[in-house]
């Protein structure tokens, strides 16, 4: 077994490969932003030479994709026209009527009528009731009329479905489909019945109308991948991410795009919740800080949080996934002076082009990686791995330039740019576990990405949290993930019945309706149904709520253990819960999963040395001056060994700064673990 997995992220690409055995090899390249899979290329290629691997040889090959958040973000989708059910056209306009600023008197609509303007928006006469039971046929020429208008007035690629209760009957959507393939053979068509079967209808056009949208940008991407793939000389199938932390085949990923929008962010939480759970930590939580952004997500009883409806660019977005915050705060990141004449940082970028000044290619704005380097923890000759070298002049320049408009020296201004970021890190996690309940002082944070071990201890410190684990490879450890990560496939459907009312077997047969479903998904990806888990949720709430809780099922008493587990879990997070109340179901849902063996604990590739070890001068806030630091190459790092602070631990795809209140020690496994020092000096 060979495995590569590749992660592409705002500023860096991250490549990792995986021999039986345990033997690995990583790479880490600059993103190319005018054309990703150039920069896959670069260090798929770089990395087959180093390996010494022929692309032949390779039996299976993960990505995490960003092609569709930045297809949302960057407005690039399909030109997308949307049929509803007469007299809801408006529905995605319309929205819920929420605003999140209340007394924003300019507030721009909040509502992505962007994906499906007005003009691409068509009522078709038909009507399903609330039982199934249909009220009006489908009017199919109606049908006909609107795919014609949309194709030959406005250019349509795509078509989103959206009718009313069309997750209780789907016998119109389905026919609609059928009428478009027909006339119009080249159009994409998304189904809200297969999309996101349940009720509420705003949430459902949504995410039905967001698949339609990313359809050809999502569909084009993997394509062209899986042609340079081939060009290569690569065999093994491409797989991809989903948001909620499974990988599926490519194929899989075209029919449904919309289950890929935050494929890159749960790479990231899956190869935390490896590492953490095999250094013996259940209870973490994951810093992700790349060049452009800052990810943050809590797992607790080694399992990452989920969410079922999250906002991502503004926008509702009803699917699971695993449930990361996201900042603009990597070492991009650009340092700004507001209107009043405060420092501010993020969340514009500087991206990999054409960087932070210190990269000298073109960028000329203060940023996190010119304060870093300035303030001595990078070492200009060892970054990226190797890919670039840093101008500390060019640093120092950008720095005098913004420090000029603040009356602060270079060194000052660098240290108040790590202040802010820092701080907007600890207020993010504070979002992530005290909002949720969670203390964050009983977790551990684990910190990946590129510059989230040279922040992490930092924001440890802030917090009051009681270590940081540094795994191995945090540069490259979203890449990781990608080959630890579980073939997963989840289908849900709308079941609304009181539990005082429930029919006997009605449960039962809903269940195995989605794991039929859930099975033949297996079967697509290769799998046996035999060899998948099968876990069973439930949304429930209690009568007369407006929104649910979801709670797994016990296979042996599922209607008991569902209404005992929501009472519980209604008090754990409200403080309170009325078990004579009655409760009703709302959806179902299951989970199938493939586990897929783990690797052996053995890293016979790690990353050669290449900062020679000694020391520099590095400033510390909390001294207040630069202190001579010691500084040591990762590699050189036996287990056992004890790092006292102030330190810096310098490896090819990151840097770990070990604060003056900080001791640290390597695992047997190559981990760090920070710690305050008892003394707290």
């Amino acid at each position: 077994m060979i495995e590569i997995g590749v992660d592409i992220g705002g500023t860096f690409t991250d490549i990792v490969l995986l021999r039986e055995g345990g033997e690995v090899h990583r790479a880490k390249v600059p993103s190319t932003k005018s054309d990703p899979i150039a920069g896959v290329r670069h260090g798929v290629e770089k990395l087959l030479a180093a390996a010494q691997v022929a692309a032949a040889d390779v039996t299976r090959f993960v990505h995490g994709s960003t092609v569709a958040i930045n297809a949302l973000l960057e407005r690039k989708g399909s030109i997308t026209g949307l049929l509803m059910t007469r007299g809801f056209e408006d529905t995605l306009e319309i929205g819920r009527q929420k605003r999140s600023r209340m007394y924003d008197l300019f507030l721009r609509p909040e509502t992505p009528s962007f994906m499906a303007p007005r003009h691409r928006r068509f009522g078709i006469a038909e009507r399903i009731a609330a039982d199934g039971s249909v009220l009006e046929p489908l009017a199919e020429g109606e049908v006909r009329t609107a795919c014609r208008r949309l194709v030959d007035e406005h250019g349509v690629t795509a078509v989103s479905v959206c009718y009313l209760f069309s997750f209780r009957n789907p016998v119109h959507e389905l026919r609609t489909r059928e009428i478009i393939a027909a006339a119009h053979p080249e159009l994409q068509v998304s189904l809200s019945c297969e999309v996101d079967p349940t009720f509420r209808e705003y949430e459902r056009c949504v995410v039905t109308t967001l698949d339609a949208y990313l359809q050809g940008a999502v569909g084009d991407y993997l394509e062209r991948l899986g042609q340079a793939l081939r060009q290569l000389g690569f065999r093994a199938n491409l797989q991809v991410m989903q948001s909620r932390g499974g990988i599926t085949t490519a194929d899989a990923v075209a029919r449904r795009p919309v289950s890929v929008l935050l494929s890159g962010l749960a790479a990231g939480v899956v190869g935390s919740q490896f590492v953490a759970t095999r250094a013996g930590y259940g209870e973490v939580i994951s810093l992700d800080m790349g060049g452009t952004s800052c990810d943050i997500a809590l797992i607790s009883a080694g399992k990452p949080l989920l969410a079922n409806e999250t906002r991502v660019a503004g926008l509702p977005l009803r699917a699971q996934m695993i449930d990361v915050n996201t900042i603009g705060a990597g070492g991009g990141s650009i340092a700004w002076v507001d209107d009043a004449g405060g420092l501010r940082v993020g969340p514009q970028s500087a991206g990999a082009e054409p960087g932070p000044a210190c990269y000298s290619r073109g960028g000329k704005d203060a940023t996190v990686t010119d304060a870093s380097l300035l303030l001595g923890y990078l070492n200009p000759a060892n970054f990226g791995d190797g890919e670039l070298a840093l101008d500390v002049s060019a640093a120092e320049h950008a720095m005098r330039s913004l420090g000029g408009r603040l009356g602060l020296d270079p060194v000052r201004t660098a240290a108040g740019i790590h202040r802010i970021v820092n701080a907007r890190m600890a207020d993010e996690v504070r979002r992530v576990s005290v909002q949720r309940g969670y203390d964050p002082r009983n977790f551990s944070l684990l910190v990946l990405g590129g510059a989230g071990p040279l922040h992490g201890s930092a924001v440890a410190l802030e917090l009051g949290l009681p270590r940081v684990l540094v795994p191995q490879a945090p540069g490259v450890l979203s890449a990781f993930g990608l080959l630890v990560a579980n073939v997963e496939h989840d289908q849900t459907e709308t079941f609304a019945a009181r539990a005082d009312e429930l029919e006997p077997g009605s449960l039962a047969r809903a269940l195995e309706r989605l794991n039929d479903r859930g099975r033949e998904k297996m079967k697509r990806d290769g799998v046996a149904p035999e060899k998948a888990e099968v876990r069973e949720y439930a949304d429930i709430r209690y009568v007369g709520q407006s929104y649910e809780l979801t709670v797994e099922l016990s296979p042996e008493n599922r209607l008991a253990s569902a209404v005992a587990a929501f009472h519980a879990l209604h008090h754990g997070l409200y403080g309170h819960s009325d078990p004579a109340r009655v409760v009703e179901f709302v959806n179902l849902r299951t989970v199938h999963v493939h586990r897929l063996p783990p690797p052996p604990r053995r890293d016979g590739g790690a990353f050669a040395a290449t900062g020679v070890p000694g020391s520099r001068k590095a400033y510390f806030e909390s001294l207040g001056k630069y202190v001579d630091t010691a500084v040591h190459g990762r590699t050189a790092l036996a287990p056992g060994t004890v790092l006292q602070g102030p330190a810096i631990v310098e490896q090819a795809d990151t840097t770990l700064v070990i604060h003056p209140e900080q001791v640290a020690k390597v695992l047997a496994d190559g981990s760090i673990i920070l710690e305050v020092k008892p003394d707290g000096r």
